[in-house]
């Protein structure tokens, strides 16, 4: 499943993707990973989850970005939860690419029973109508 925290800067997301994380090492049998950009969340996520900074990487842009995730899934069986801080820093197209990459990350999620958990700092209005078909919104 593919859920997405909404809301403008300054709304609590990244405490709600903070806690989530800290909540699925505590479930998970597997292997949590949290996605950021930049190393900001080392001392609020639990040493148990893997923490990426997409920066180590030079991941810019949708396509990078699931190419990324993807690759996560495919080298780790036993990954239980992937969660993405800051999705419109690490893309900067936004909105323009975020309806084909979430029905991408959908079908991935699906096919390795992997929830991913993504941040996007925008109005809930401006999410367009599509994306409600495809991702559970909190």
């Amino acid at each position: 499943m593919v859920t997405l925290l909404i809301g403008k800067k300054g709304t609590g997301k990244t405490k709600k993707l903070i806690d989530r994380a800290n909540a699925a090492v505590a479930a998970s049998s597997g292997n949590v990973v949290v996605i950021e950009k930049g190393a900001k969340l080392t001392y609020d996520v639990t040493h148990k989850a893997r923490l990426i900074d997409t920066e180590q990487y030079n991941i810019a842009g949708y396509d990078m970005l699931y190419g990324f995730i993807s690759g996560i899934c495919a080298g780790n069986y036993d990954v239980t939860d992937i969660l993405v801080d800051s999705t419109f820093k690490i893309a900067p197209e936004a909105m323009a690419g975020l309806e084909s990459f979430t029905k991408k990350l959908q079908t991935l999620s699906e096919s390795t029973s992997t929830n991913i958990v993504m941040l996007i700092s925008a109005d809930e209005a401006d999410i367009p109508d599509s994306i409600n078909a495809v991702c559970e919104k909190v």
